[in-house]
């Protein structure tokens, strides 16, 4: 409720990662920055704090922005325990956990 009177855009922001056996899922988190925010990862923007919405910081801090993802562990697209999905553009990562059997 607060994602939503704190800033225009849709309550849920859904990313593109690679699952078990390397399928792609879409992984819901609730929305921490502003919509219109480059689409990169958070690292890779020049002033991350500057895109994020006056509720994300607190999000964030309390990681209460990935609770959503609950529902991708009970679809089975991601699991409790293991690595963090990986973004559907990072080929290299994605190479190194197949190769381990990481996937």
């Amino acid at each position: 409720m607060s994602v939503f009177a704190s800033s225009r855009g849709p309550v849920i922001y859904y990313s593109d990662r690679i699952g078990i056996g390397n399928n792609i899922f879409k992984m819901p988190k609730f929305r921490s920055m502003l919509t219109g925010t480059p689409a990169v990862a958070t690292h890779l923007l020049d002033n991350p704090n500057h895109y994020l919405s006056p509720i994300g910081g607190f999000l964030r801090l309390s990681s209460l922005d990935e609770l959503p993802q609950l529902f991708s562990v009970l679809k089975g697209d991601m699991s409790f325990i293991g690595p963090r999905p990986a973004l559907y553009n990072q080929d290299d990562l994605i190479a190194l956990r197949t190769d381990k059997g990481v996937d």
